[in-house]
């Protein structure tokens, strides 16, 4: 594909996510008769607010289009499972609000009860974005997963960031949270999927959302993944999040078995990925997160459930070197896995580097992470 070719398809796949497929076939057909596409600009969003986790490239990822949308012809050979499979933008409305989404279905699905996926976005970042570098769509196609990305709007943050921080997001049934938990109740029941196989993972400000929706929800997922993230009530508002960001922050462990009273009595099975020279989320964070999620009996030192350590001393295959550490409850089921990988900083692990905010060297969190959470189903008593 020459570059003019490649220049009108970019711009093609720009007026679709805009939802003007006439113009995107327009252009198509404008590029094929050799004609000069009319360039397009898109206003650029302010920058004078730092946004919690900074600023970075931020792109969007060429969605892949359903067999019967008017610009498909014209898009060049794609694979069989490509046809089949969708990933499209709709829009979700609660009591507590609404919020727009992207969904990845795979091409395995034929109304099965497949297992559902919810990834949660960084500041200033896109679900198109988030899915492009976190490649989580391609390992969902050969899993055979669903995977919805909650879009956070500037309306509701400056900055995009899930408001993690904020008391009132905190809670069950309030907020964002009972946003994204509608949201999944009605994926579970519109598509019929596997209510036992629900989970949740989320880069930064996604990842510590995706601690409160483990905490507040335990009945609906069977697992968290927080890489870069925050404990459980880490803040209460944007100053406390900032301190707790770096360290001045004192979140205590047990705080969400006592504060919530919907916190699961027993663990949330959690795999934890942080940085140890990660200075926009400091990596005690990520320990904060497993103590919480271990439970008080690791946190008083009970050596019945004594935690299994791995030590990798040098250059791992996919770049880093790391310290793997796993714990498991008395009946030896893991509970944590947690991944300090050593000399990176605040980016998904062996990301696209398409996407934003990510580290191509890896290991690769989101194999990793999809690995933990297909290991495991929602636990009988929630």
């Amino acid at each position: 594909m020459n570059a003019e070719a490649y220049s009108t398809m970019r711009e093609a796949m720009r007026l679709m996510q805009t939802g003007d497929l006439l113009a995107a076939t327009a252009a198509i057909q404008q590029g094929l008769s050799g004609a000069a596409a009319a360039e397009a600009s898109t206003p650029g969003e302010s920058s004078d607010r730092s946004p919690i986790e900074g600023t970075f490239r931020v792109v969007d990822e060429m969605p892949l289009v359903a067999e019967d949308s008017p610009v498909a012809p014209y898009l060049g050979r794609v694979s069989p499972s490509e046809e089949r499979t969708h990933f499209s933008e709709h829009t979700y409305a609660g009591p507590a609000g609404s919020r727009r989404y992207k969904l990845f279905i795979p091409s395995a699905y034929r109304g099965q009860a497949l297992p559902l996926i919810v990834m949660l976005h960084g500041c200033t970042q896109t679900p198109d974005d988030f899915a492009t570098g976190t490649r989580m769509n391609k390992l969902a196609e050969k899993r055979a997963c669903f995977v919805v990305y909650p879009a956070q709007p500037q309306s509701a943050n400056m900055s995009k960031c899930w408001n993690w921080f904020q008391a009132s997001n905190q809670r069950r049934d309030e907020g964002e949270p009972a946003i994204i938990a509608g949201m999944v109740r009605e994926l579970l029941l519109k598509y019929g999927l596997d209510q036992d196989r629900v989970y949740v993972g989320g880069l930064s400000a996604g990842a510590a959302m995706a601690v409160i929706l483990g905490q507040a929800y335990p009945e609906l997922f069977a697992a968290v993944g927080v890489h870069s993230g925050l404990p459980y009530a880490a803040a209460h508002d944007l100053p406390s999040a900032f301190a707790a960001m770096h360290q001045r922050g004192m979140a205590d462990p047990n705080i969400a078995h006592r504060g919530n009273p919907q916190a699961r009595q027993g663990a949330i099975p959690t795999i934890v990925f942080h940085g140890d020279r990660d200075i926009t989320v400091h990596p005690s964070n990520g320990e904060k997160v497993v103590n919480q999620s271990a439970g008080p009996a690791f946190n008083a030192g009970d050596s019945s459930g004594a935690a299994a350590e791995e030590i990798c001393a040098g250059p791992t295959p996919d770049g880093r070197a790391h310290t793997r550490r796993i714990f498991r409850d008395g009946d030896g089921n893991v509970i944590v896995e947690y991944w300090l990988v050593h000399g990176a900083a605040h980016a998904w692990f062996g990301g696209d580097p398409r996407g934003s905010h990510t580290d191509t060297k890896g290991p690769d969190a989101s194999r990793e992470m999809i690995r933990f959470f297909l290991e495991r189903k929602r636990a009988p008593n929630n």
